[in-house]
């Protein structure tokens, strides 16, 4: 994501922000396995450190962990995004941020959950992307990643009634496990979905655990 997409993005996200509130807010009580998949990366990192909700809109994945007893933060690229987390979800820390470029020391965070965050990298600069969520997580943290799988680019310029600019990038499951193998990531586990008819975009989905490597890449 260049400096133009950044700002792109950034400002499509703040002008839906209020209308993405309503609308997605409350999405994870209509998707048992996203619920699964989280409950899963809270046990992993409930007791080892802080987790970051990255690309965390709204706040209701780093709410959902919050609540089954994780340590949280929140960043977003949005700043009327993290106003409205930080008054959804008062206990947790929420920061404005990019992920290409992360204001946070190195091996800060004890795991990452990026839910459909990365879809807004351009492959070019997803590299980049990675390799900043690796060098934030503490040796050994978890990372947890869910995306939309396939080949296309969904360029939107009007978002429920309003004028954006903001592309979606779909991933094959493959490459995505090649994009973190290529960043320092072990892999755990590749999971697919079909949709849940009426609750969301019909897509298949694709989420992957992976793990920061101990050893130093060359």
């Amino acid at each position: 994501m260049g400096d133009l997409q950044s700002v792109d993005c950034q400002s499509s996200y703040d002008l839906v922000a209020d209308e993405y509130v309503v609308r997605i807010f409350n999405e994870l009580k209509d998707k048992p396995l996203d619920r699964q998949l989280l409950d899963r990366f809270a046990g992993s990192v409930r007791d080892v450190g802080l987790a970051c909700d990255m690309g965390c809109g709204p706040g209701q994945v780093a709410r959902y962990l919050h609540e089954r007893g994780v340590t949280m933060c929140g960043v977003d690229l949005s700043p009327t995004m993290v106003e409205q987390a930080r008054i959804l979800t008062p206990g947790v820390e929420f920061q404005q941020g990019n992920m290409l470029a992360l204001d946070v020391p190195d091996e800060t965070w004890a795991g990452i959950a990026a839910f459909y965050s990365l879809i807004h990298i351009a492959r070019d600069d997803l590299p980049q992307a990675l390799g900043e969520l690796r060098r934030v997580l503490k040796p050994g943290g978890l990372l947890l990643i869910a995306f939309h799988i396939g080949d296309e680019t969904l360029h939107l310029d009007e978002w429920w009634g309003h004028a954006v600019n903001v592309d979606f990038h779909f991933f094959r499951p493959a490459e995505m496990t090649a994009f973190l193998q290529d960043a320092g990531f072990e892999i755990e586990e590749v999971i697919e979905r079909d949709p849940y008819p009426e609750v969301e975009h019909q897509s298949r989905r694709c989420y992957i655990f992976a793990r920061h490597t101990d050893h130093t890449l060359f």
